[in-house]
């Protein structure tokens, strides 16, 4: 199977199609955490990212692409923090921790909002509070990450002033349950989280020592502390994949030696052979007819690189190859709507940048496209 960069992704195209692109309208400030680059029902991309007003989104204009909107920007005031998770019934979420001053003294919360379809507006930003009632606590509460289970019941999570973890879960009525306490200690923000096929979700934190990890026992059940893996995971650099069933592979990188690495409980941490302070994107595609794993990640150098391995066969090693594109935050990486490998990026420009596999084996990309 053959792994490369494709010759000339260093060579930009531009088809920048924006109004004003200098403008806060249509340049990105930072992205969003989780995937960012999601898949909708009509086989359409969307890409996000924030700005200092709210949320930034382009929408391929067809299924498959090439071309794309124009970025739109829906305003969003006071976030500190924005993190996007999709359903399996595409729904997109946005949990975001909102940081106001009301009488001289800080308010924060934390807010969702739903994209239903394609393309089409965001629901209104309902609060979902804050579970400490003194301010000076709340003021210290975490970033939000969210998970949703197979039946579509939102599961949000973050750190509270104490460094447990906190959970405030939709009710199978559409109702959202009081903020429950899953405990833990030294809870880091930049933690990961996903929903396995089956409905179960997971949760990988790090804290100064090492690893913990929540699991629930039953599709949409409660959750339960797991053993902890006696690593240091730097913080915003933990990914989950399922890469079998109810199985997830673990990436982040190792606060130590600032490494790359792979881990499935129960089995060896196996290095990956460079170096990143940021989110590793992974995404399962078959290349070939074989299962694969493909990862993407910005280097301390800025520069994005990706590679493919069997999937769950990253001990037999990883070639990384160069996209030539430098980027601001993490990569993104989804499947098109006619089964392609797309890796997207925010440029030092604060403009979208995507690359899409293009024909013969393995996985090659062809030239990058700025939006």
């Amino acid at each position: 199977m053959r792994t490369t960069s494709g010759r000339g992704a260093a060579r930009e195209r531009s088809t920048d199609r924006s109004a004003g692109s200098g403008s806060e309208a249509s340049t990105a400030e930072a992205i969003l955490d989780g995937r960012w680059l999601v898949l909708g029902k009509d086989g359409r991309l969307t890409a996000y990212a924030r700005t200092r007003t709210g949320l930034l989104r382009w929408t391929e204009t067809r299924s498959g692409g090439p071309h794309w909107s124009e970025p739109q920007l829906i305003p969003v005031p006071d976030l500190t923090h924005l993190s996007v998770v999709q359903g399996a019934d595409t729904y997109v979420h946005f949990v975001g921790r909102r940081a106001r001053v009301a009488d001289g003294a800080p308010v924060v919360d934390i807010v969702h909002a739903i994209q239903y379809q394609t393309a089409r507006p965001v629901t209104e930003w309902r609060s979902l509070g804050n579970p400490h009632k003194e301010r000076e606590k709340a003021a210290r509460f975490g970033a939000p990450v969210a998970a949703v289970s197979a039946t579509g019941r939102v599961h949000v999570l973050a750190r509270n002033a104490g460094g447990g973890l906190m959970l405030r879960r939709e009710a199978p009525s559409g109702k959202w349950e009081s903020w429950l306490d899953l405990k833990g200690s030294g809870v880091r923000d930049g933690f990961a989280a996903t929903a396995h096929a089956s409905g179960r979700i997971e949760v990988l934190a790090g804290n100064t020592q090492h690893a913990m990890r929540w699991l629930q026992a039953d599709a949409d059940g409660d959750f339960e502390r797991e053993s902890n893996i006696p690593l240091r995971v730097a913080p915003g650099t933990a990914a989950l994949l399922e890469t079998a069933p109810d199985r997830s592979t673990y990436y982040w990188s190792d606060e130590d030696s600032g490494q790359l690495v792979a881990h499935r409980p129960g089995g060896w941490v196996i290095p990956l052979g460079v170096s990143t302070a940021d989110r590793v994107a992974v995404l399962r595609a078959v290349l070939d007819g074989y299962d694969c794993t493909v990862l993407a990640h910005r280097g301390l150098d800025g520069y994005v690189m990706f590679a493919v391995c069997g999937t769950e066969n990253e001990g037999a090693g990883l070639w990384w190859a160069p996209t030539g594109e430098r980027s601001e935050g993490a990569p993104a990486l989804a499947l098109d709507g006619h089964g392609r490998v797309v890796l997207a990026l925010i440029g030092p420009d604060g403009a979208l940048r995507v690359a899409r596999q293009g024909t013969g084996p393995g996985l090659a990309f062809d030239p990058v496209v700025r939006v």
